[in-house]
């Protein structure tokens, strides 16, 4: 019994030990960035937001400065429908008449009051436990009022204006968490009923925000990944009530946000997952591709290095030193996943005999078997193509049938160029295979 106990606690270290070190580079980015994360009325009244609250006080405590704007849409029916007022919609747009606004009012600031509760709470052996969350709101949003569309008038329904970029910066400096209510209010003291996603979506881009964060229900229509471009040719493609999150994303991706993550509330842990991990747990959106290929520089010798080690320990790959690999660096292409090196590539050209040699092709375990050593292959392709190279040559002793598999045949030793068959390892056996460019 004690050996399965001990056994049970060598695995849990282990996991967390590897969780720690996976999420090491990730805190140290976040350090001192800027999140502004948007919370819709139904993910408030979950049975996770205390969770939620509990993961956004971790963020806080790691240096992170947030800036939360939350919804408010079921609680105001809610209470509208106990109080016998209509509520009407246009457009997806509530139409905030007097009854509805005083509604409004009452409940968005119920709801800020409880929220601020939840951040003051600290209980020991709790994640809260000895936390200090100083949460600070105010008039920060300047608001006007939507009018009238289609022949509605939407009466006290507003679109933001202006947002206090000074106000909340020094709130942040402060090491305060900013609460932004769906409130705005107009430069002649009128109050108007918001979106919590447009008050976000339009403090992320005034911030210049590291990322906006939008927390509601996500599509299972969308991927993991999306550029702006691919967002946009996507919108209509998804429900029409899923439509204002994604353009949301767009906005805000389109005008300087680097990062718009859009997660499931239902998913426990979420926010930690996506911010923590390589690969997170909802849908990124952002300006160029999460992941790209590109030449390798001299700060990517120690990806390369951990990424070829175990091939190079499994007899996969022949072993490189750490000065060979910098005096060689420029034959190298990697394939970068949000700042780290999942895959890597070499292309060494023998010009005279108009062929190339493709070398210490390698993706990391976690992320083969998803296109990646083919896109790889296409670039180093391309790089020899360009050159105006006729051919591409690999040595390889275990990999044969991939090879094939993407249009190499097997040649002889001697078809080498004469430079490479002179290093030509016999102990190693590598079979010789060749590709027409």
């Amino acid at each position: 019994m004690n050996e399965i106990n001990n056994h049970a606690i060598d695995v849990e270290n282990s996991t967390t030990t590897n969780w720690f070190r996976a999420a090491a580079p990730y805190i140290h980015a976040h350090r001192n960035s800027t999140f502004v994360i948007a919370i819709d009325g139904e993910t408030v009244a979950s049975e996770s937001f205390d969770s939620l609250i509990h993961d956004l006080a971790l963020l806080s405590s790691l240096g992170i400065r947030l800036v939360l704007a939350y919804g408010a849409r079921p609680q105001i029916e809610q209470q509208c429908a106990s109080h016998h007022i209509p509520v009407k919609y246009h457009q997806d747009l509530r139409v905030t008449d007097d009854a509805s606004l005083k509604i409004a009012k009452s409940v968005i600031g119920r709801l800020r009051l409880e929220i601020e509760a939840k951040f003051s709470f600290s209980l020991p052996h709790t994640p809260m436990a000895d936390a200090r969350i100083r949460c600070t709101s105010g008039n920060l949003v300047t608001a006007q009022p939507v009018g009238i569309k289609d022949g509605v008038d939407l009466q006290h329904t507003g679109k933001v204006r202006r947002i206090d970029k000074q106000g909340i910066e020094q709130q942040l400096q402060q090491g305060n968490l900013v609460l932004l209510p769906p409130l705005g209010f107009s430069p002649t003291g009128e109050i108007f009923n918001l979106s919590a996603e447009a008050i976000a979506t339009k403090t992320a881009i005034e911030l210049n925000a590291d990322k906006l964060i939008i927390i509601g229900k996500a599509s299972p229509y969308l991927g993991r990944e999306l550029t702006t471009k691919q967002a946009t040719e996507t919108l209509q493609q998804v429900p029409k009530q899923e439509q204002h999150t994604l353009s949301a994303a767009i906005e805000a991706s389109s005008h300087g946000v680097q990062r718009v993550h859009l997660l499931d509330r239902e998913i426990d842990g979420a926010l930690l997952q996506e911010l923590f991990s390589r690969d997170g747990a909802g849908t990124l959106v952002s300006p160029e591709p999460f992941e790209t290929t590109r030449k390798a520089n001299i700060d990517d010798v120690g990806g390369i290095l951990e990424l070829i080690r175990p091939l190079e320990e499994n007899g996969t790959l022949v072993k490189r030193s750490l000065d060979l690999l910098e005096m060689e660096i420029e034959h190298f292409t990697v394939l970068e996943r949000d700042g780290s090196i999942v895959g890597c590539a070499a292309l060494y050209p023998y010009v005279q005999s108009n062929v190339a040699e493709l070398a210490c092709l390698a993706i990391s375990l976690n992320y083969q078997d998803l296109g990646r050593g083919k896109r790889l292959l296409a670039a180093v392709e391309q790089q020899a193509k360009s050159a105006g190279l006729m051919s591409l040559y690999v040595l390889t002793t275990q990999t044969t049938h991939w090879f094939i598999e993407h249009g190499f045949v097997p040649a002889e030793i001697n078809d080498l160029p004469v430079e490479k068959l002179q290093l030509y390892n016999y102990q190693r056996n590598s079979k010789v295979l060749k590709k027409a460019l």
